[in-house]
């Protein structure tokens, strides 16, 4: 399941391994991303956590990660960022991305 971040709060990803993408309403490629990420959360479940954040709504986290092109993937451990992606991508290439920055 992909948690939905609201009032720019990311603290509950800050613990272990997360995922958080970036993405709005009104953007096709993270619509597109949307339910690929849904899937993941399930076949990965026990990995990482998932998360969603409209860069809108969660504009200053927005800031904060220097969110500049949507949608925008993050891989955190422990609230660092060790990976980022930016764009659609297919499900097996972005299961590959997240696995390979969990290891």
């Amino acid at each position: 399941m992909v948690k939905k971040i609201t009032n720019n709060d990311l603290n509950e990803a800050k613990k272990g391994a997360a995922v958080v993408d970036f993405s709005a309403v009104w953007c096709g490629p993270c619509q597109m991303l949307a339910p690929v990420m849904e899937e993941l959360s399930e076949e990965l479940s026990g990995k990482a956590e998932f998360y969603n954040a409209d860069s809108d709504e969660n504009m200053e986290l927005a800031q904060e990660y220097r969110i500049v092109s949507i949608p925008a993937v993050i891989v955190l451990k422990d609230g660092v960022e060790v990976a980022r992606t930016v764009g659609f991508q297919p499900k097996d290439a972005m299961r590959s991305f997240i696995e390979e920055h969990l290891n």
